[in-house]
């Protein structure tokens, strides 16, 4: 396996690991405070680490980038996806709501062919389908079953936004540095949280206010992790990998709330796991390593 392709796995895993662990602050955080709030703080807090590193010269370079309406546009998929996902929320079980959210990958998958030109093989389609399996296993769908509903319909319409978000962040990280996306992404984010946050603004705590300054901090590293290990390898190979912030869930539903997992979850995760065995294996043993198209 390339080192490139290897370090673009291990940097898209360490993301969603990162990202696992701020849903669980934001968890926290929305029992009492507003999600606008806590996504405004969020967003500020990476922009203003991204305006501390690059300073005039960065902020300079992302009022000009090319890839400033790409950008735009993604993260107005983003924040639909966040409404349609969390309206879904308050009417979908935790089981049904993850399993439509994990289409998200398998969108990704089949967008890639005709959007990035990427030749999607036969063994990136298993490990996907393998780690979508686990989650339906881990969710316990097959037992409780899921009827189509204007619920259901959202969390899907989510997946497919979040789906394409992805791909147009491999787009981008091809023509841009991961530093100048982040602080355009956190930028626009700013302003969409900004116009409706006043609105719903509520006093907090010292705490409350580290944990959101925290919470931003480990997005912004999340973020950076993120972008570039999609400058390193192919949205289809990274896709699989989605899956295990599902695993890492788990576990912090345990460490944090004592949510003790049934067994069907243990089986889930350990197909989950083998999603990216089978990526790794794949890429290790390929003659030809998967050279991008775009």
């Amino acid at each position: 396996m390339q080192k490139r392709i290897l370090s673009g796995i291990l940097l898209t895993s360490f993301s969603y690991f990162l990202f696992s662990v701020q849903d669980a602050s934001v968890k926290w955080l929305v029992a009492a405070l507003p999600v606008w709030q806590v996504l405004f703080v969020r967003s500020v807090t990476i922009f203003a680490i991204c305006a501390v590193i690059g300073r005039g010269p960065l902020l300079r370079r992302a009022s000009v980038s090319p890839i400033l309406k790409p950008m735009l546009v993604r993260n107005l998929l983003l924040l639909a996806a966040w409404l349609s996902y969390y309206t879904a929320a308050r009417d979908l079980g935790l089981a049904e709501l993850t399993t439509l959210y994990y289409a998200s990958p398998i969108i990704v998958t089949v967008l890639a062919i005709p959007i990035l030109g990427e030749a999607v093989p036969l063994n990136r389609w298993v490990a996907v389908l393998t780690g979508f399996l686990g989650v339906l296993i881990a969710c316990d769908v097959f037992g409780k079953g899921m009827t189509i509903s204007l619920p259901v319909y959202l969390a899907l319409q989510a997946a497919v936004f979040w789906g394409i978000g992805t791909i147009l962040l491999r787009k981008t990280a091809l023509q841009e540095t991961t530093l100048v996306q982040m602080t355009i992404s956190s930028g626009f984010l700013i302003l969409f949280t900004g116009l409706v946050a006043p609105f719903v603004w509520l006093p907090f705590s010292l705490w409350d206010f580290a944990l959101m300054a925290g919470t931003g901090i480990l997005a912004g590293v999340a973020q950076y992790a993120l972008f570039e290990g999609m400058r390193r390898a192919e949205v289809s190979l990274l896709a699989p990998f989605e899956y295990s912030s599902l695993v890492w869930g788990f576990i912090l539903g345990f460490l944090i709330w004592n949510e003790v997992p049934a067994r069907n979850v243990f089986i889930g995760a350990v197909l989950i796991f083998s999603a990216g065995m089978i990526i790794i294996a794949a890429e290790r043993f390929s003659r030809q390593p998967t050279e991008t198209r775009t």
